[in-house]
């Protein structure tokens, strides 16, 4: 059968190394919005960064955000679905994480934007007016995404001390190449908010193509009828995923998606 809905992640799956979306990617991509096939981003990206390539998501205009925690509506410019971290009970995980594992620092995402503990190293650029201050200032309102990062840790380790520390009271996943957690709501997931949208659009889930590259994508290709990993991804993506697709710099989602829909 041919799928009804794409849902791809974006970085080291859609996007190229150097941040763009290709030609070919492009005219593939509108070519299924005007076969009224949508496609759905579903990135941890914050929105911040997301909007980036929403010129690309079609005029069905829905994408997920923050690992699930949103659904942004593209076309209006508008939230479709928030499904955030509670300040109770992110501030509990929080100290627990930073007891069971020292040298731990948070950064909190919310749509107000991003607010980072003094002792927190980013990686990129922050926007101009961002929160520097403790996390009992930072998670003053339900967050999108709560991140937690340790400098000396690798990425695998830290991710299971913090599964032990935080005992599934929160979810929580990695994207990144560093030793950066992100954190999620009960519940949230790619999988869970894609499941939520798709049953509003009366799409099953055997109707869906998914392509995805790092362990926060294991639910939603686990979740999907058809999952690809992407030629470059975590070994652990690759091995639950029904099919590889060629790597994101060589248009890997746009080639297996031309041979799907016969474009």
């Amino acid at each position: 059968m041919t799928p009804r809905l794409v849902a791809t992640d974006l970085d080291g799956t859609l996007v190229r190394s150097d941040g763009t979306v290709s030609d070919y990617t492009r005219d593939v991509l509108l070519e299924l919005d005007r076969r009224d096939v949508p496609v759905v981003f579903v990135t941890g990206r914050p929105l911040r960064w997301a909007e980036e390539v929403f010129e690309h998501v079609g005029s069905h205009g829905l994408a997920i955000v923050s690992n699930g925690a949103l659904v942004w509506d593209v076309a209006r410019e508008r939230v479709d679905l928030e499904r955030p971290i509670e300040p109770a009970l992110g501030l509990e995980v929080c100290r627990a994480l930073r007891t069971a594992v020292p040298g731990t620092s948070y950064a909190v995402e919310s749509l107000q934007g991003i607010g980072l503990e003094p002792g927190y190293l980013e990686r990129y650029p922050m926007p101009d007016g961002t929160r520097r201050a403790p996390v009992e200032e930072l998670f003053d309102r339900p967050a999108l995404k709560l991140l937690a990062r340790h400098e000396e840790l690798a990425p695998e380790e830290f991710w299971d001390l913090a599964e032990v520390a935080t005992e599934g009271r929160l979810v929580i996943t990695w994207s990144s190449t560093t030793s950066l957690l992100e954190i999620s709501a009960p519940d949230v997931t790619k999988a869970s908010t894609l499941s939520l949208l798709c049953e509003r659009l009366g799409v099953a889930a055997e109707d869906v193509i998914a392509f995805g590259d790092m362990p926060n994508d294991l639910p939603m290709l686990t979740w999907a009828g058809t999952s690809y990993a992407m030629a470059d991804a975590h070994r652990s993506v690759t091995e639950i995923a029904d099919h590889v697709a060629p790597g994101h710099d060589e248009d890997g989602v746009a080639r297996v998606l031309a041979g799907v829909f016969d474009l």
